[in-house]
Formats: structure tokens, C-alpha cells, sequence
């Protein structure tokens, strides 16, 4: 008895040094950033991920529309709004939400540390997965790895407020029920392991391939090493039951209901039956389904996507502009993982040697397999690998270790040892300065718009600044980081790049071809399957609406008197000077024909921030510089005249200014120097007259069609007049 609770109190012990390890790692970047106040608004820091602006509205939501009980009764009907598309019913809002209500912490404050303490809960399963094949020691030392290595602590950082603070969490302690159940077929771990999915299908919708490969990991297991064990069956049942993809108020109850038929004698005949039954509602409520749509989105995807129905519209896929869904070189993949190549190569050894010496750990396999699918599907999946390589390495150290011949040495080595595989990680975390998605002038500017707009009204700007401008001005957007499809972004891209005048067309089309777009399918809802009707990507609505059957031709009509749909709402630009860095990115989505697919000619469109100048000539990097005499480009020795050279800042009374030289009219290239940002830009004629450039960075716009809302050297924002 006294070994038994000496074993356990090490065991806290070994959670609580690893836990606040973790917290302490995760602290680093609020001591580096504690005086940059740019980083902060109201006092309070900002989070540094887009996507926790998602979350973080639900969340607000929940507590405005609830009063001070984010629980309580009809709380739904006294803020929700049709379409808005707050997340009021996802888990994180939900966990926000009730943390806010029942802490004595600030909002802002809570969404910030969120991550922190979250994530740093992985440190728990990691040990007591240790404890389970008595190896404390590994167990630490793994928890010390994983919770900081390159990728977890890179998405789960204070700050990065989103699902990945429990993405990882949850899958070790199903990870850990599992091989608990497995090593000692106790009862208690078949509904441990049932609620384990139950709370990571609520929390994380997308984790039906990684239940499903533990499934089936657990069913070959069964059929090859223990065939007549009917307790193997007993957890593929339950844990089938608890995958199937219908509401969780359901799989709840049922898997109560199926693990109380296993604690009963007389039901055991039925435990085949009752495997065989899940297996069958699991295809028929569509379970694999959600598996082989992930699959195809991250790994099959092309960059440019058709529709089957329809015009058959042609579109450019995101994925192929998300670098974490990207391919990546095996130094980055290696690194990410466990910190170091050697590091990393070590740890898939000492994972082998693990599983050779201690088959169960063979069931952590789908964790690493979902890591190592980073090689293809990019870098996000990395972060799955961490905690079992950890335990790899962990492992070697503790097997090498304990061959020393004293007891000092073996601790000396393990402390050396961890020393060693720690000390990359934590360079990483000391460098990963990463700065907060908005500064504290943008989120000013929309903390003003919010004055002005209602919650009805659109503001348009890249979908990487959806969710953000929801958050901070409470308005609608086009899209955002869960709404930026091909299609979707098509107008986006147009508005944003074609001249000032389509794009105010477009602009009103898309946010009222959105609208009723909203109204037809809560109409469809109503309706018989037969009587629904389809509804394509707005900017095939409109072609219809307008009677083409060329997408082109419609496209080509905008500059025409075209007449616009009613205005049912306000629209406003949300335009950041920090797009400048993504313009081309921006410009390719609708830089294509839709119809055909192919890609027209891109843009001439170049900064430069690093110049030099000298007497002669102002040098943009090494292949492009200015003569200042006659005032010509040369781009790789080649002489190129230039249009127009404009230079833009701004006066002592933060007044906007520019100044314009023409220098020849039938150039194509002009020249923009921007003083106030030391940047210049080089652009053809079309970009020069895109939306974004004139009324960003030139102030450039017309009365008529554009108002000017409010501005700062940050972010601009204008209010459409059609």
C-alpha cells in the first residue's frame, strides 16, 4: 500500500514540475512583448491568431445574449441574428463563455491565457501513460519535451487562442483509456474511453479520422493477437457508438445504455451483436464520410477547382495560399516535431524500441501517422507526432541512463540528456516573436466603425480579416478564415483588385446576392428534396440573374449602366496597409477565367523595403534599381520607362499627402513611394488603378461612388455610396 501511494504522489509531482514548466515556457513571450504597447488595446494584450477572433465572438456573443449566466434560458433568441455566423454553438465559445462568466478575469485576459493553461494539461497523459508500462521517468521527461517542442508550443502559445489548445490534449487521454482498457480489460475504461470521444467530437467536430484510426488499430489488434477476448469487442462497440455522426445528445445516452448492458450478466451473449449493429449505423449515419472529405481537402486538392453542375465554374483553390496545409522540407517537418533532425531521427528509434520492448504503445500509432501525413498535407499535422516521439526519445534517455553504474550518474545523465533535446526548443521559443494579428491603431479604427455601422451591414476586406472585424466592429463579412472557398474569394479578389468603379458594382451584387442567397436555403429547409432549389456560387446567381450564360460576358457588362440589385444594407472597405504584403495572393483568385480555368497573366506588382541609395541610382534589391537622373527602371539590365513617380506620406498633423510626376504616358510601370512607410512599390498600369492601391495607399477616390469613414497610416476604411 505505502509503494502504491508513493508511486502516486511521484506521479503528481511529475505533473505538477511538467505543468508549470509548460506555463513558465509559454510565459516568455509576455516578458519580451510586456512594454510594446502596440501589442495591447485597453490595457489588455491581443490575441495572435486570426481564427481565435471566431471563437472569441461566439463567445461574447453567449455572454451579451445571456446576461451575466452564459447558460441561461433562451439565451439564443435575445442576440443571435440570422447569418451573422457567430459560432454560438461551438464548444470553444461554449468554454469561453463559462470561464468568463464564472473567473474574476477581464475577457481579453481569458482568451489570452486560455492556451496556456489548456495545452499545458497534455503534460497529464503523457506521464500517466508512462506510469502504465512503470516508467515515471520517461514520463517526465517526455511531458517536459512535448509541451514545449517547435510546432505545440507554436499552437498553443499564450495568445493563440483556438481548438489546438485541446487538439492534442484530448487524443492522449484517449490514447491512454485505450491502453489502460487494452492492458487490463477493466469495465471503467470502456466508458472512459466512450466520454473521451464523446468530449473530443464535441470540442473538435474534425476528429473523426483520428477516432477512426484508433478503432481500427484496436479491431486488427483484436482479430490478430486476441481473437477470443470478448472485451476487445466490448470497446469497439462503445467506442463505435460514441463515432457515430449524429448529435451528441444522442450518442450520449446510448453509449450509457450500451455500457450498462456490458455490466450485466445476461447481456454478454449480445456483445457481438451489438458490435456488429455499431459498425452497421456508423456507414449509415455517414460516419466515413467526413474522413474521406478531410483527406481529399488537405492531400488531393488541386489548385484550381470545377464545378460538376451548374455553368461549371472554374475557381483557385485557398489551400494551395495556406502554408500550413503546404508541402514542407524534411529539416522544417523534423524540426517542428521534436526541435532538432537528430533530435527528431533519435525519437523515431527510440519510438520503435519503445513499441518493441512494450507492445501497447503500438496503439499510439495513429497519432504518429496523422504527424508524419505533414509531409504531404503540411505543416498543421506535425503538432499530432509531438507527444509520442517525445516519448520516444524519453524513452532511449531513460534505457541509456539506466546503465550507469551509480545512481548519481544515471540521474546526471537523465538531467544531461534532457538538457540536450530541451535546449533547441526553448531557442525556438526565445526567437518565435510572433507578433498579435491587429495592432492597436487597426482595432482602433474598427473600434470606430462600430460606432457608425449596424449590425446588419457588410465590411470587405481579405478573408484573412473576417474574423477580426467581427470581433472588434460587430458587423457581417463576405469572408473569413472558415469562409474562403474559390468562389467566395473570387469576389473578394475582384473587388479588392479591379478598378474602383466594377468593384463597387461587385461589391453591392456580391453582399446582396449573399443575402438572398441566406434566405433561399433557409427556405429550401422547409422543403421537399425535390422541390429545393440549388443555389451556386453568387457570381454564377448573378450571371443567371442577369441572362448570361458566360460568366465573362457578365463580368464584361459591369462596365456598363448595369442595374444593381436593391440595397438592403451598408457596405464598407475594410483596407489594411499591411495587405500590401499579400496583393498577388489577393489578385490570383480572380485572375482567371471562369470558365475555362486558365490563369491570365499576372500582375507587375513589386515592393521593396530594403533599398540603398546612392548618388545615382536608388537600388530596389539586386536585379532592380532607379536611375534618379532620367528617372527610368532597370529590371535585369534591362531599361524600362516609367509613367508616372508618385510619393505619398504624411504631414507633422498626421494629414495624408502625395505628390505625382508623370513622366511618360504610354509606360505601363509606375512608381510609388511610400515616405511615411520607407517602402517603395513598382506597379503595372492595371494595379495602379485596382481598388485597393487607390483608395489604400493613394487616398484616391470618387465622391460619388466612395466615402471616406475614417483613416489612420494603419488601416483605412470607406463606405460604399451605390
Amino acid at each position: 500500500m505505502n509503494s502504491i501511494t508513493q508511486e502516486t504522489r511521484l506521479t503528481v509531482v511529475y505533473i505538477l514540475v511538467a505543468f508549470t514548466f509548460s506555463v513558465l515556457m509559454r510565459m516568455i513571450w509576455i516578458y519580451q512583448f510586456n512594454d510594446y504597447e502596440m501589442f495591447k488595446y485597453a490595457g489588455e494584450f491581443m490575441i495572435n491568431t486570426n481564427d481565435g477572433y471566431f471563437w472569441a465572438e461566439g463567445a461574447r456573443d453567449l455572454l451579451s445574449g445571456s446576461g451575466t449566466n452564459p447558460m441561461g434560458e433562451n439565451f439564443y433568441d435575445k442576440f443571435h441574428q440570422f447569418n451573422d455566423l457567430s459560432p454560438v454553438s461551438t464548444a470553444t465559445a461554449h468554454l469561453t463563455a463559462l470561464l468568463a462568466w464564472m473567473l474574476p478575469f477581464s475577457f481579453e485576459s481569458i482568451i489570452l491565457y486560455m492556451p496556456v493553461y489548456l495545452s499545458s494539461l497534455v503534460v497529464i497523459p503523457i506521464i500517466l501513460i508512462a506510469k502504465s508500462i512503470d516508467n515515471l521517468e520517461m514520463g517526465l521527461i517526455a511531458a517536459l519535451l512535448a509541451s514545449i517542442a517547435w510546432s505545440y508550443y507554436n499552437r498553443t502559445m499564450i495568445g493563440y487562442y483556438d481548438t489546438d489548445m485541446l487538439n492534442i490534449v484530448l487524443p492522449m487521454f484517449l490514447l491512454w483509456s485505450i491502453t489502460w482498457a487494452i492492458k487490463t480489460n477493466q469495465d471503467k475504461y470502456l466508458i472512459i474511453t466512450a466520454l473521451d470521444i464523446l468530449v473530443y467530437r464535441w470540442w473538435y467536430p474534425q476528429s473523426y479520422a483520428l477516432e477512426f484510426s484508433f478503432f481500427g488499430l484496436i479491431l486488427v489488434y483484436a482479430l490478430v493477437f486476441d481473437r477470443k477476448n470478448m472485451y476487445n469487442y466490448k470497446l469497439l462497440a462503445i467506442m463505435m457508438f460514441a463515432m457515430l455522426n449524429i448529435d451528441g445528445f444522442i450518442r450520449f445516452p446510448l453509449v450509457l445504455a450500451v455500457f450498462f448492458m456490458f455490466k450485466q450478466e445476461h447481456y454478454q451473449k449480445y456483445v457481438y451483436h451489438l458490435f456488429a449493429i455499431s459498425v452497421a449505423l456508423f456507414f449509415i449515419s455517414g460516419g466515413f464520410n467526413p474522413i474521406w472529405g478531410k483527406l481529399t481537402a488537405y492531400i488531393f486538392d488541386s489548385s484550381i477547382q470545377a464545378g460538376d453542375e451548374g455553368l461549371g465554374l472554374h475557381f483557385f483553390t485557398v489551400m494551395q495560399t495556406i502554408r500550413e496545409a503546404g508541402k514542407i522540407p524534411f529539416e522544417t517537418f523534423a524540426n517542428r516535431i521534436s526541435g532538432h533532425t537528430v533530435s527528431f531521427i533519435v525519437s523515431c528509434f527510440g519510438y520503435v524500441y519503445l513499441v518493441y520492448k512494450h507492445k501497447i504503445m503500438i496503439f499510439a500509432l495513429p497519432l504518429v501517422g496523422l504527424g508524419f501525413l505533414a509531409s504531404v498535407g503540411g505543416l498543421r499535422f506535425t503538432i499530432y507526432a509531438v507527444p509520442v516521439l517525445a516519448l520516444g526519445i524519453a524513452f532511449l534517455i531513460t534505457e541509456l541512463s539506466s546503465k550507469m553504474p551509480t545512481n548519481k550518474l544515471k540521474y546526471l545523465s537523465i538531467i544531461a540528456f534532457t538538457l540536450m533535446v530541451l535546449l533547441p526548443n526553448y531557442k525556438h521559443i526565445e526567437a518565435y516573436r510572433i507578433p498579435t494579428v491587429m495592432n492597436a491603431s487597426e482595432v482602433a479604427i474598427l473600434d470606430k466603425l462600430k460606432e457608425v455601422a449596424q449590425r446588419d451591414d457588410y465590411v470587405i476586406s481579405w478573408w484573412d480579416y473576417g474574423y477580426p472585424i467581427r470581433y472588434y466592429a460587430d458587423v457581417k463579412t463576405l469572408g473569413d478564415g472558415g469562409k474562403h472557398s474559390g468562389s467566395v474569394n473570387f469576389g473578394l479578389s475582384f473587388v479588392l483588385t479591379a478598378s474602383p468603379e466594377l468593384a463597387a458594382k461587385m461589391a453591392r451584387l456580391d453582399v446582396e446576392f449573399t443575402e438572398r442567397s441566406f434566405i433561399i436555403r433557409k427556405e429550401n429547409m422547409d422543403k421537399n428534396e425535390s422541390e429545393q432549389t440549388k443555389v451556386f456560387s453568387n457570381i454564377e446567381e448573378m450571371t443567371k440573374a442577369y441572362d448570361f450564360d458566360d460568366t465573362n460576358d457578365f463580368l464584361y457588362s459591369l462596365q456598363t449602366d448595369v442595374k444593381l440589385p436593391k440595397k438592403t444594407r451598408d457596405i464598407y472597405f475594410y483596407l489594411p496597409h499591411q495587405m500590401l504584403n499579400i496583393y498577388p495572393t489577393v489578385k490570383i483568385f480572380s485572375n482567371l477565367d471562369l470558365m475555362n480555368g486558365e490563369q491570365e497573366k499576372a500582375p507587375f506588382f513589386f515592393v521593396s523595403r530594403n533599398f540603398k541609395e546612392t548618388q545615382e541610382k536608388i537600388i530596389l534589391n539586386s536585379a532592380v534599381f532607379m536611375d534618379k537622373k532620367d528617372l527610368t527602371l532597370s529590371i535585369k539590365d534591362k531599361k524600362v520607362a516609367i509613367k508616372r513617380f508618385v510619393k505619398t506620406g504624411y504631414t507633422k498633423d498626421m494629414r495624408f499627402s502625395k505628390n505625382i510626376k508623370y513622366i511618360n504616358e504610354s509606360a505601363d510601370l509606375s512608381i510609388i513611394y511610400m515616405s511615411a512607410y520607407n517602402t517603395f512599390l513598382v506597379l503595372d498600369e492595371d494595379t495602379y488603378n485596382s481598388m485597393y492601391i487607390q483608395l489604400s495607399v493613394l487616398e484616391e477616390y470618387d465622391k460619388s461612388l466612395f466615402e471616406q469613414v475614417v483613416v489612420n497610416p494603419h488601416a483605412k476604411i470607406y463606405k460604399l455610396k451605390l
